[in-house]
């Protein structure tokens, strides 16, 4: 593995994090630091623990070691770590709430004006007006995944996280979406875990590869 990676620029820095499920080691005594600016590909095959990593910053896990997010313990202080990173998962949550109430909820949640959300919704090919009184659970895969892609792109956050975020789009929703991820806010920190890494080379900087757990690759490109 590569020497950590720091400067003081980091956003995100772990220091021996290392996570179990029922004893088995996902992430393994694992120090890294990602920064402002970076376009992270995140890679390597299932089990790796990409996924787990993420969860963990997110505040989603409990984990031994160190991590900081934005300055911030991403348990203890959750809320005010989630005001500023956006994320769009693999899977979508099973919410039970409407397109609208979801608009509004993030319209409150950022302050980022609806239409924001919208427009960028219309762009990926989901006409939202159409759509507001369904249920978010009712939509189809693809559907909801241009939904949370508005949502966290709209946002504008300092640290942008991504599971494999293309996976249900359509080919025209695909090229939109990297086509914003192309143009994102330069001193944006995002994180984008994909098996499809020749669709993100070009919007990378720097790669990191994982395997059982550890950093096997990390390169600035």
């Amino acid at each position: 593995m590569t020497d950590t990676m720091i400067d003081s620029k980091s956003l995100i820095i772990a220091n021996g994090l290392s996570k179990s499920f029922k004893k088995v080691k996902v992430i393994n005594d694992l120090s890294i630091s990602f920064n402002t600016g970076e376009r992270i590909s995140l890679s390597g095959p299932n089990g790796a623990g990409k996924t787990t990593l993420i969860r963990c910053i997110l505040g989603q896990y409990i984990y031994n070691g160190k991590l900081e997010v934005l300055g911030l313990n991403p348990r203890s202080q959750h809320k005010e770590a989630m005001q500023q990173i956006g994320f769009i998962p693999q899977i979508p949550p099973p919410l039970k709430m409407t397109v609208k109430e979801m608009l509004d909820f993030f319209t409150k949640l950022s302050g980022t004006p609806k239409d924001t959300f919208m427009k960028i919704s219309d762009d990926l090919g989901l006409e939202v007006k159409k759509h507001l009184s369904k249920s978010f659970l009712k939509l189809s895969g693809g559907m909801k995944q241009k939904l949370l892609v508005a949502f966290a792109l709209g946002r504008n956050p300092k640290i942008l996280l991504m599971d494999e975020p293309a996976a249900n789009l359509d080919p025209e929703a695909r090229e939109v979406f990297f086509n914003y991820l192309e143009n994102f806010n330069k001193n944006s920190l995002m994180i984008l875990a994909s098996h499809r890494i020749s669709e993100i080379s070009t919007l990378v900087n720097r790669v990191v590869e994982m395997d059982l757990g550890e950093i096997i690759l990390d390169k600035k490109l």
